[in-house]
């Protein structure tokens, strides 16, 4: 006896499981993209010494019109720095985004496990959340600048 996708024994159908694989490659793509295009940036990266001059890399915005750091530069030479196993380096070059560090992993791996899963996540921020994440992002970037 010919089954049909999705049956279970005998050909019955099995309720939930004829559409799993494509709502699991909906869900899937996105943080598998993230990782790829992370390891190539990070292999591009492994060649390019961002603490000399001319090298074909990207450049803050923020930093060529007003001259200040923002909250993220740095984080080019802290990547090359972490790729090349200097620690001190990366924390000279931006000590909060290295912090910040373990709990973008943390973030990443359920976005992961639920992409896998076939199951759709956003980490669950809200309005208080996202002031608290400006506000540090903020007093970071004073800071910075001023010391």
């Amino acid at each position: 006896m010919r089954r049909r996708p999705g049956s279970g024994r005998g050909g019955f159908a099995v309720p939930g499981t004829a559409g799993r694989g494509r709502a699991r490659l909906r869900t899937a793509w996105p943080p598998v993209a993230v990782l790829a295009g992370g390891l190539a940036g990070a292999a591009y990266l492994w060649s390019r010494n961002p603490h000399l001059p001319g090298q074909v890399l990207p450049f803050c915005p923020w930093r060529k019109v007003t001259g200040l750091d923002c909250p993220g530069c740095g984080g080019t030479r802290m990547a090359y720095d972490l790729l090349h196993g200097d620690l001190a380096a990366a924390w000279q070059d931006n000590a909060a985004l290295l912090l910040s560090l373990p709990l973008v992993a943390a973030l990443y791996l359920v976005w992961l496990r639920h992409g896998l899963a076939g199951r759709r996540w956003q980490p669950p921020l809200g309005r208080r959340g996202t002031a608290v994440l400006i506000g540090v992002a903020t007093a970071w970037t004073v800071l910075r600048n001023l010391f």
